[in-house]
């Protein structure tokens, strides 16, 4: 038995170094797996995309504007990618921030008002 994993042809074991990988670069951006690409290849083959129906139907001037709204919705977070929070570092010219000052403002009369 010992013999047969030994000499098998199959990596057995860590073959990599600790903190390396067969692929340093790691899966290209926007690749797509085989299932995603498969599932995408059926919904064209069959028809119309649901996001192509939907603009379909928020271009139509025909439809109600109610509907057309709902549409845009739906479709807008495959369109447009929301924005990523940022974390604020500060004022640029790090002035002291730990005063603040206050000043009262007595407006003057109205001419009514007298």
């Amino acid at each position: 038995m010992f013999d047969a994993v030994k000499n098998s042809p199959k990596q057995r074991g860590k073959p990599f170094k600790r903190g390396v990988s067969g692929n340093p670069r790691g899966r290209p951006k926007g690749s797509r797996n085989k299932r995603t690409r498969a599932l995408i290849e059926a919904a064209q083959a069959g028809g119309q995309l649901p996001l192509d129906y939907m603009l379909a139907v928020m271009r139509d001037p025909k439809a109600p504007a109610k509907r057309r709204d709902e549409m845009a919705k739906a479709a807008a977070p495959y369109l447009h990618s929301k924005l990523a929070s940022i974390e604020h570092s500060g004022l640029q010219d790090k002035r002291d921030t730990t005063a603040i000052d206050v000043r009262f403002i007595v407006p003057k009369p109205r001419p009514e008002d007298a």
